[in-house]
């Protein structure tokens, strides 16, 4: 595959590329890595429903059981800011290969586990590979799509932003009605290992790698201010249950206080930053960025408390949860492309708001789920949860990394992969503090078990609600940027495209 140079190699014009070499097969490079990009994803979820076998299999609480999906974002936090340097560093062939690889040792750890830690031990190493799938195919979209179709093609990633994990209760709920939790992993194996085969013979390259310096103090503080965060919004799970590794103010202070001095050191490296915070510059990156990490919030934290919800209140099996939450992610896919074709047509202004303030009328609609619900009911709100994500995920993401220039492609796209982490870490921590101490607090007043988990459930669907109002209100300052015209972006591009999608 003939290579384009990167916007940040040495030519006469660095933020050329595409005009110079058409790569060809787009549609087969962007299609297989949207497959290795789903499959990988999909784990991040999949075990949520067996969250109940694993914490009596294992003999661990509901806060320590949610490692399983925090210890995959935590580690998604503290490697995506480096995938910037990564993809200016190296080949996409090689990315690629490293991160499936990394994702097919995790997968045989995990399923090979015989403690819970080596089981958290091998999600870990999945997450490696996780974290460097999605700034790939982002930067790589960006560079290969033209701007009049990249919401259709962003209609396509958002499908694996949300639609995976979406949908990963239900496959796994099918696996459980049938064999162990491991297989849940011993499934994926051939998979994976069939998509680094075939992206081993397929993917050349659309950008072409130079050397850049890595400021190994900008990586090591990037590790302690995302781990840091990340790993005391999860600890505070685990207090509500009084039992935390460590108090809570440790990590979160380490984790700010590097993050004040990641910022810092970041705007005095320039051009040589590991992760360049300039792209928050641009008012439509930085509003888009936000929206996107409140909506992950919201997606992250019910998909943790429906499967706890359906299967510990209303009696359902691990299949039957996993089913129920079938028809919402169907949904959002569905609407992927839909919605990627109208933000082409209309921009974001039109989609975003309404959007916005659908999901807040889902979430405000499950707060009124308890003991006697019906599965309908749970159904219904899920169902439209997820229509109006599908009108905000796509259009903010394409407005987001759509107003960069093309040298802030890499960084933008680890930016607001990284944030999606650290947001879906505090959703899961704020949804399952605040279910654990209700329940708690009702066990001790001598409320029924059942009785006191669902008024758990209530009092944290009822954050999320509140929470979602704050995307309502930023929703309405959404705009569509002004183009990004830059040199040699032009030509050709509309036959690559056409290929592509």
């Amino acid at each position: 595959m003939t290579s384009v140079p990167s916007p940040d190699s040495t030519t006469s014009d660095p933020q050329a590329g595409t005009d110079h070499a058409t790569p060809p097969h787009v549609g087969r490079l962007i299609a297989l890595l949207v497959a290795a990009a789903f499959v990988v994803i999909l784990n991040e979820t999949i075990m949520s429903v067996a969250l109940p076998k694993l914490m009596v299999e294992f003999d661990v609480g509901a806060a320590t059981a949610q490692w399983m999906t925090t210890a995959f974002m935590l580690t998604m936090a503290v490697v995506i800011p480096v995938t910037g340097y990564l993809m200016t560093r190296l080949s996409l062939r090689t990315v690629f290969l490293i991160a499936m690889s990394s994702f097919l040792v995790g997968t045989l750890i995990a399923a090979s586990a015989p403690v819970f830690p080596v089981l958290v031990a091998g999600r870990v190493v999945q997450a490696v590979g996780t974290a460097l799938m999605m700034p790939l195919l982002f930067t790589t979209v960006l560079n290969v799509v033209a701007v009049e179709r990249r919401g259709r093609t962003m209609g396509l990633i958002s499908i694996v932003i949300a639609v995976a994990p979406a949908v990963g209760p239900t496959i796994g709920g099918v696996v459980l009605d049938q064999l162990s939790w491991r297989w849940m992993f011993w499934l994926v194996l051939p998979i994976a290992g069939l998509a680094t085969f075939f992206g081993g013979l397929w993917i050349r390259n659309v950008t072409e790698p130079r050397r850049v310096p890595l400021d190994s103090l900008s990586v090591v503080l990037s590790a302690f201010a995302f781990s840091g965060l990340v790993f005391g919004l999860s600890s505070i799970g685990e207090a509500a249950e009084g039992d935390p590794l460590m108090p809570i103010w440790i990590p979160l202070t380490v984790g700010v206080l590097a993050l004040a001095a990641f910022v810092v050191r970041q705007g005095a490296l320039g051009d040589r930053a590991l992760l360049d915070l300039r792209a928050f510059l641009t008012p439509a990156f930085s509003l888009a960025t936000v929206l996107v990490a409140v909506s992950m919030m919201a997606l992250f934290g019910t998909l943790i408390l429906l499967p706890i919800y359906l299967q510990s209140v209303l009696g359902q099996t691990p299949l039957e949860a996993g089913l129920m939450l079938l028809p919402g992610g169907l949904t959002l896919g569905a609407l992927g492309l839909v919605v990627g074709g109208l933000f082409d047509r209309y921009g974001a202004r039109p989609l975003v708001p309404p959007g916005a303030a659908v999901a807040s009328a889902a979430l405000w609609g499950m707060t009124t789920l308890g003991a006697d619900s019906t599965v309908l009911t749970v159904i219904g709100w899920h169902v439209l949860l997820n229509i109006g994500l599908a009108f905000m995920f796509s259009p903010l993401l394409t407005a987001a990394l759509g107003s960069l220039p093309r040298a802030l492609y890499s960084h933008g796209s680890a930016i607001v992969s990284t944030l999606q982490q650290v947001a879906g870490a505090a959703g899961t921590a704020l949804f399952i503090t605040v279910m654990t101490r209700t329940t708690v607090d009702g066990a001790e007043r001598g409320v029924e078990e059942v009785t006191a988990l669902a008024d758990g459930i209530h009092a944290a669907l009822v954050w999320g609600a509140g929470i979602s109002l704050l995307a309502v209100v930023g929703a309405l300052f959404v705009r569509r940027p002004d183009p990004v015209v830059e040199p040699g972006l032009e030509a050709d591009e509309g036959s690559l495209v056409d290929s592509a999608v």
